[in-house]
């Protein structure tokens, strides 16, 4: 019979001498068509050309977000126009759409008050889920 190794009461010391917190961890990088193993050498990067290239990135997405938000602006100006238009040409019809628009929010809401709270079915099924397990267990 064959007796497992016995657990020994030695602690073993930390190994200081790895990798610190917050320091890169190296990346182990195989090349099978050469048979070499590392990381390839970076070409070295000049901090100046990538943050101006970033200066560039962001202002030109702050031109975009500002022609957005111009057309969204002219757009909405447009609509509100229409609308003021429409009113206007149309106040019968504008005031049965509102009427009608109003109606169908008043129904969604009256239906949902005819509806029991769902804290009751849920009370409820969990009784019958007692009534169940009791009897089960009545019956073992």
């Amino acid at each position: 019979m064959i007796m497992p190794p016995r657990k020994s009461a030695e602690t073993k010391t930390l190994d200081t001498t790895g990798a610190k917190i917050g320091e890169p961890v190296p990346k182990a990088i195989i090349d099978t068509n050469t048979a070499s193993v590392g990381v390839p050498r970076q070409a070295a990067s000049d901090l100046h050309e990538d943050l101006s290239a970033l200066r560039k990135q962001i202002d030109a997405l702050q031109q975009r977000v500002a022609t957005a938000a111009r057309s969204a602006k002219g757009n909405a100006d447009d609509a509100m126009r229409q609308t003021q238009a429409a009113v206007k040409r149309h106040p019968v019809s504008t005031l049965v759409a509102v009427a009608a628009v109003c109606g169908a929010f008043a129904l969604i809401l009256a239906g949902r008050r005819a509806e029991p709270p769902r804290r009751y079915l849920y009370r409820s099924a969990l009784d019958e889920l007692r009534d169940l397990y009791d009897s089960v267990r009545d019956r073992l």
